[in-house]
Formats: structure tokens, sequence, C-alpha cells
């Protein structure tokens, strides 16, 4: 099959609390076999909570992979066999104490197809109702409301570099151009 490439071994090498490492052999579409590294992620979900006035509520934190503090907007990861709709409604209610009347799917993204199984669900909440935070014993972050408009200018200068955050808050743009 063309542009394809069939796995002919599968070994896993890691098995951590969020992803699974595994060094594969597969055969290419030539015939000649290669090795490919694949870290295995159950997935995720992130949420542009828009209030009536189109402001998001953002959320500060830092992230240990870049070791910086992001401005992002809510997510978080899902359980392997977990509904990503159920998964990023518990985020919301935990990262911003928020609920929601409408919750619309924004599609999905895959951030790092090369060597990552991770698929990213994104949602749209509108009709917010306060509430208080959840948050996880190892979370901490702070929200931020930020007008939509600001939050596109950031993400053209640069300031907001999270890619799921660019992505939802940019699809929420258009869609309410529309």
């Amino acid at each position: 099959m063309h542009l394809n490439e069939k796995t002919l071994e599968s070994k896993q090498v890691y098995d951590g609390r969020v992803v699974k490492l595994f060094t594969d052999k597969v055969e290419l579409e030539n015939g000649e076999t290669v090795n490919r590294d694949l870290i295995k992620h159950p997935g995720g979900v992130c949420v542009v909570p828009l209030d009536e006035a189109d402001n998001v509520l953002m959320v500060r934190q830092f992230r240990y992979g870049p070791r910086q503090v992001l401005l992002e907007i809510p997510a978080g990861k899902l359980e392997y066999g977990e509904d990503h709709r159920e998964c990023g409604l518990r985020e919301l209610h935990e990262e911003t104490g928020c609920t929601c009347d409408e919750f619309t799917y924004l599609g999905y993204l895959v951030p790092t197809p090369a060597y990552d199984s991770e698929i990213i669900h994104m949602y749209l909440a509108r009709g917010l109702h306060g509430g208080e935070q959840k948050l996880d014993f190892d979370e901490f972050l702070e929200v931020e409301k930020i007008p939509l408009v600001k939050a596109v200018e950031m993400i053209m200068n640069n300031e907001i570099t999270d890619a799921k955050t660019q992505v939802a808050l940019l699809k929420t743009k258009l869609l309410l151009e529309k």
C-alpha cells in the first residue's frame, strides 16, 4: 500500500504514568526496514471557555517540558478509553470552576505526529456558570479572563505559544466571524 508503514515488531521500553514508549521495527513501502520510536499517549481535551462578552477564561501554569509558565486554555489528559466530551466538561469545572450550557466540538488536532500517538480534542464552552475550582493535588494555576480578540493578538505576537491553545482559539475566532 502506498504511503504506509507496516509494523513488524513492537517492544515496550518504558511504562510511565502518562506515556508508554515503544521501539518498533517497520517495513517501508519500498521494502526496507527501519526502527521507529513511538510514544503512546491516551490523548487529551482542551476547552475554550467563552463568556457572554467574548472573554476567554485562560489558565497560567508552570509547564515542566519547556520549564516555563504558559498561558493556556483549560485542558487535561484523557484516561485510556474515556469519553473526550466528559473529560472536557470535567476539566472545565476542575480548572475554572465553571459549568456551561453549550459545549460545541471544534474537532481535534495531532500535535506531534512523527513519534507520538496523542490526539487532542477541542471544545467551545458557552453559557458559563461560575463555581469553585477542583484542582488535582499536583495542579497549581491561576485563571485569567482575556478578551478573545486580545488572545488572538497574543498568539500573533508569540505571547501564547501553546499549540492546542493557538489552534482552538483561532478556530473559535473564525467560527464566531461566520
